[in-house]
């Protein structure tokens, strides 16, 4: 059951807290679509501080939609470079060139052609609708979960999942004239009061009815997810004090990317890895073999390790280099 005085305590909050952030700025609505398209596509799992200079960046060197279509695809990957998970921003340039084609120019305000662009699902299409176009719309991110489960003190794992979630939200209403601040608003509250530890409890526009705090219990449960197991071998050729590497046509993890040339084990005994990374919902044991002698071809590439930050890597590639240099 929706309850008005908790949407307005929380747009009252909002209007005395919030950041200033560089997508929030108040610009025409054309630029509010696209600043608004690009920032969500950087947040997907990536924290607010760490984007805000990409942000900047991009918006500095692509002003809009229509220069985004046609920008040369080896700067777009230099000025993601860092944020990782790069096939969001080779989706973000084919939404672009899909925009321009279909939708003359303008980010759709369909949920559904909205979904239909690539690099889109439920969750994008929520929060663009919500903050670009002011429907009343609860984009269900990380920082809302967080103050939903705690203001009705969600524990069981069925109250978490998230179809559930999503049916909890609607004591939190709605706001028919502000609902592009009252998304942000929510989220801003989960960021920076009802952060994952030690929240401030003092100062929440809820804290009245929060059965968290009520309990003294804000601890929170996670759906249980089992990482994948994956085991690789690593082949390291070097020569004159370079390292080669190769065009990843093979793995669908940085498809397209240089990475070093690697192989996939299956369920290996005795396996004694030296690296590990985390990567989605995978857990990549990885085995280091150094060889002499390599099939060369027109996908290989040599680079130098003092040079590292003149290339255009993946961080997966470069952790590697800067491990094997320091384990010559």
């Amino acid at each position: 059951m929706k309850d008005p005085i908790i949407t307005n305590n929380i747009l009252n909050w909002y209007d005395i807290n919030k950041r200033s952030l560089p997508w929030r700025k108040n610009v025409s609505q054309k630029k509010k679509e696209y600043y608004t398209l690009v920032s969500e596509f950087m947040l997907q799992q990536t924290q607010v501080a760490t984007v805000i200079p990409y942000f900047n960046r991009f918006i500095k060197n692509i002003p809009n939609i229509e220069k985004l279509s046609k920008y040369d695809d080896r700067k777009l990957i230099k000025l993601w470079e860092g944020l990782g998970y790069y096939s969001r921003v080779r989706n973000l340039k084919k939404t672009a060139q899909k925009v321009v084609k279909h939708f003359n120019n303008k980010i759709p305000r369909d949920f559904l052609d909205l979904k239909s662009l690539p690099g889109i699902g439920d969750y994008t299409a929520s929060a663009i609708s919500a903050i670009a176009f002011n429907e009343p719309i609860i984009p269900l991110d990380g920082n809302i979960e967080r103050v939903l489960k705690r203001y009705l003190l969600l524990k069981k794992q069925d109250e978490i999942k998230k179809e559930n979630l999503h049916k909890h939200k609607k004591i939190f209403g709605t706001s028919a004239k502000r609902s592009s601040d009252y998304a942000q608003a929510l989220m801003e509250l989960g960021a920076l009061v009802c952060k994952p530890v030690n929240p401030n409890c003092k100062v929440c526009p809820l804290l009245k009815k929060c059965k968290s705090l009520e309990n003294k219990n804000f601890d929170l449960v996670k759906l249980k997810k089992k990482d994948k197991q994956t085991f690789y071998k690593l082949n390291v050729y070097k020569k004159n004090n370079q390292y080669l590497l190769i065009k990843n046509n093979k793995f669908n993890f940085l498809k397209n990317f240089n990475i070093f040339p690697m192989e996939e084990l299956n369920n290996p005994k005795n396996f004694d890895k030296d690296l590990n990374f985390r990567m989605s919902n995978m857990n990549m044991n990885i085995k280091i073999e150094y060889k002499t002698k390599y099939n060369l071809n027109k996908n290989n590439y040599w680079i130098d390790p003092t040079r590292l930050q003149n290339y255009t890597l993946p961080t997966f590639t470069k952790k590697i280099v800067k491990f094997l240099e320091s384990h010559k």
